[in-house]
């Protein structure tokens, strides 16, 4: 099995149209999503990310407030999974909450393993 990252954008707009209630149900989907991918034992792990941070550019130079992104393409979270395939990994990413939003995407990565 490889490892995959899935990376979660979007969701900030259709969040704020919400009710109490309805995002307290959003909520619990992803709790059941991510239980169940840690029952199977494909999840290595998951966060929320703030919206706020800092971008450290080429050579050290300058440390910027960012990400500079338009709203709907910044990371708002990750989750580490294994998965026998990209395919599979894809139909992981295709039972996220996130995308029960118009804007919601999930980006699928493949980890590598790094050689030295």
């Amino acid at each position: 099995m490889n490892e995959y990252l899935l990376l979660f954008r979007g969701g900030e707009t259709d969040r704020k149209e919400q009710t109490a209630e309805q995002w307290q149900a959003h909520m619990y989907r992803w709790v059941q999503w991510m239980n169940g991918l840690q029952q199977q034992g494909l999840l290595l792990g998951a966060q929320p990310l703030s919206s706020t941070g800092k971008q450290v550019t080429g050579n050290r130079k300058a440390v910027v407030d960012g990400p500079y992104v338009q709203a709907g393409e910044a990371v708002a979270g990750y989750l580490m999974c294994r998965a026998g395939s990209y395919n599979e990994a894809v139909g992981i990413a295709n039972g996220c909450p996130i995308l029960e939003f118009e804007n919601g995407k999930v980006e699928v990565r493949e980890i590598q393993e790094l050689k030295m």
